[in-house]
């Protein structure tokens, strides 16, 4: 279980300072998760109702566990370039409205967040 009281890598937040209330001078990041989020939704919504790329949604990823034991869901789309992924908890399922599989359709590729980045600037 993670130590509320580290944000990211090993920056640890003083006694009694939330997280959720970190911020940049202008967004906290608890805002800027809730924007990813969004955006998230937003595009691979218009990816999925435009049939441009393969976009799905599953509780389960590719080897039938479910996302981070339960209560989560991971967004998939397959870029030309590879996968994009981000898990999101059950309750924001409604947002994402991408055809729903019993489980990924592909095992992770290993990406990481540069390359999510690169991927989505090759477009």
């Amino acid at each position: 279980m993670c130590d509320k009281n580290v944000l990211g890598k090993g920056i640890k937040l003083p006694a009694g300072v939330n997280e959720n209330d970190v911020s940049d001078g202008y967004h906290t990041f608890s805002e800027l998760y809730d924007f990813r989020k969004m955006y998230n939704a937003a595009l691979f919504n218009e990816w999925a109702e435009a049939g441009r790329y393969e976009v799905h949604k599953s509780m389960k990823h590719y080897d039938g566990e479910e996302c981070f034991g339960g209560g989560w869901f991971i967004a998939v789309a397959v870029l030309p370039e590879g996968q994009i992924t981000n898990h999101y908890k059950e309750e924001d399922w409604y947002l994402f409205k991408l055809p729903i599989k019993d489980k990924a359709l592909y095992e992770y590729d290993g990406h990481t967040g540069k390359d999510v980045l690169q991927r989505l600037k090759s477009l």
